[in-house]
């Protein structure tokens, strides 16, 4: 197996990827669930007829003029996942570099009405830099809310794989780590958990990783994903 940068190729690198000493077989601790005493103003509403649509984008292959022009008033949330190379505020399409925002723009309040006020979700495995983390040794749903306004750029979530300026890792037989976490943690934890309860077991898991490579200065570093959260509300998915 083979732990690359989610970047530009590393030529001859033979690396293979090992969790953190002692973490295997671990389970993580137990997070408080919902409370039974919570408002539900608090939460996003889920009841609507169709969950949400879930939208991937797995390399380069993506158009801009599809998902946002749709009617998603009978949904209850969009999820994006990008996976492709990229760099700080950009990523990579068929024909180049895009920025970030000019595509999740494309679902503000203001530009995609049926999405106001509801959950608006993306996850983007790339490099956002060229630097490497080496580490360090430790010792141990009712309606929205009566207003008149909502920020247009509230709502949104952005899980990026990797914390800015630096590069993204992936195992050439199993996926990038971010991803890998991701989906463990959402089929382990999706029907008792918070979302950003279970983001931040991603970032445990991820932080867990240690690349292991023939190339000295491709050895022994590590990864911490990074979520970015206008999040107005809790975010539970339906049972």
């Amino acid at each position: 197996m083979t732990d690359v940068r989610d970047g530009r190729q590393l030529g001859e690198d033979l690396a293979d990827a090992k969790s953190f000493p002692g973490s295997k077989g671990k389970s993580l601790p137990v997070s408080k669930s919902m409370d039974s005493g919570m408002l539900p103003d608090y939460s996003y509403r889920m009841d609507y007829p169709e969950m949400g649509e879930c939208v991937i984008i797995n390399n380069k292959n993506f158009h801009r003029e599809t998902a946002s022009e749709e009617d998603h008033s009978k949904r209850s949330s969009f999820v994006c996942v990008l996976l492709s190379h990229g760099e700080e505020g950009l990523i990579y399409g068929t024909d180049g570099p895009l920025e970030l925002k000019a595509l999740t723009s494309l679902f503000r309040g203001d530009r995609c009405r049926s999405l106001a006020g509801k959950p608006k979700l993306f996850f983007i495995q790339a490099c956002r830099g060229t630097e490497f983390d080496s580490g360090i040794e430790t010792d141990s749903g009712s309606d929205e809310p009566m207003c008149q306004k909502i920020p247009v750029e509230a709502d949104f979530l952005y899980a990026y794989s990797t914390a800015p300026g630096y590069y993204s890792w992936r195992n050439a037989a199993e996926g990038s780590w971010f991803i890998q976490s991701l989906c463990r943690m959402l089929r382990e934890h999706a029907r008792k958990l918070e979302l950003m309860q279970i983001l931040t077991r991603v970032n445990r898991t991820v932080a867990e990783y240690e690349s292991s490579s023939t190339r000295q200065d491709f050895n022994a570093k590590k990864q911490i994903p990074c979520i970015v959260s206008m999040l107005t509300k809790e975010f539970y998915f339906p049972c």
